[in-house]
């Protein structure tokens, strides 16, 4: 067995809020040295843990913004996020669905508690991921992916299974269309659950902890709410739950592009920064209403 050795476990940052919606630990990029070329082709990961929101008589969340050159991806573990952005796609995604957005050329979006949520109040948690474009595609027409949870893919395998959100698990395709390889798993593990993982040396690999407790390659113990980070050597590893547990995998080929980027601007240059900038500002990226 060909082992990938584990670089650090990595505890949650203290959490802020994105708008008045979202209160998130921020792991991509972070004070441990997880910066976008690190986790490239995962340039962001934004975790919010459980958190209650009490009932409200208006959505939570955060206004109309704009991305260019990279896809956003949102799990909804507990809670619904309701979106809207400039192409025309949108929609409300539920426990266990996934929002996946190209933003590419230029979009505007706004993404906040669905109706639903916000007016009986709850435990939220979700996961948000900015996910880079090949310099090829980052021009391309935006589009948008509503996975609901039916449509995921499972995998069974001792004592739980894997849902392929996208890329491959043993043979079964995620649900998701990517632009470069990129492999996003949820594996739901009951006590005593194991599964094995196998992908390239050189793919950026991490895990995190949604629920519960786990241990990697049988001897590091990683907690619910923490990061592992393997290093780019190897292509095997294990999990076994300590406890029920719910595991995010991520591992995704780099992209070895140039990285310039800018708030919600993701490219190659700097100059084409200026251009989002100028495109954005000139009304470029369309019309959505806040």
């Amino acid at each position: 067995m060909n082992t990938k050795n584990i670089e650090a476990v990595i505890a949650p940052r203290e959490p802020h809020f994105v708008g008045d919606g979202f209160r998130v630990h921020n792991f991509i990029p972070s004070g441990y040295h997880l910066d976008m070329r690190r986790m490239d082709p995962f340039i962001m990961l934004d975790y919010n843990s459980k958190f209650h929101f009490p009932a409200t008589d208006r959505p939570k969340g955060v206004g109309v913004h704009p991305h260019r050159g990279f896809e956003t991806v949102t799990i909804a573990y507990e809670g619904s996020v309701s979106h809207h952005d400039s192409s025309g796609g949108g929609g409300t995604i539920q426990q266990g669905d996934v929002q996946w957005m190209t933003a590419a050329s230029g979009v505007l979006h706004k993404e906040y508690h669905a109706e639903e949520f916000y007016k009986q109040g709850g435990i939220f948690q979700m996961v948000q991921l900015w996910v880079n474009l090949p310099a090829k595609d980052k021009m391309s027409t935006p589009k948008y992916q509503a996975i609901e949870h039916k449509d995921i893919p499972t995998v069974e395998v001792e004592n739980g299974f894997i849902e392929v959100i996208a890329g491959e698990y043993n043979q079964t395709k995620g649900a998701a269309s990517t632009f470069s390889p990129v492999n996003m798993l949820n594996a739901k593990l009951n006590e005593g659950g194991k599964a094995n993982f196998n992908f390239p040396a050189n793919y950026n690999t991490v895990l995190l902890v949604i629920d519960g407790e786990i241990k990697v390659n049988n001897q590091e113990i990683v907690p619910t709410d923490h990061l592992l980070l393997f290093t780019n050597e190897g292509e095997d590893f294990s999990i076994e739950a300590t406890e029920n547990s719910v595991v995010l995998i991520l591992s995704g080929e780099p992209l070895n592009e140039p990285i310039a980027s800018y708030g919600p601007f993701v490219m190659n240059t700097q100059e084409q920064i200026r251009e989002a900038f100028e495109d954005f500002n000139n009304g470029k990226f369309g019309t959505l209403e806040d």
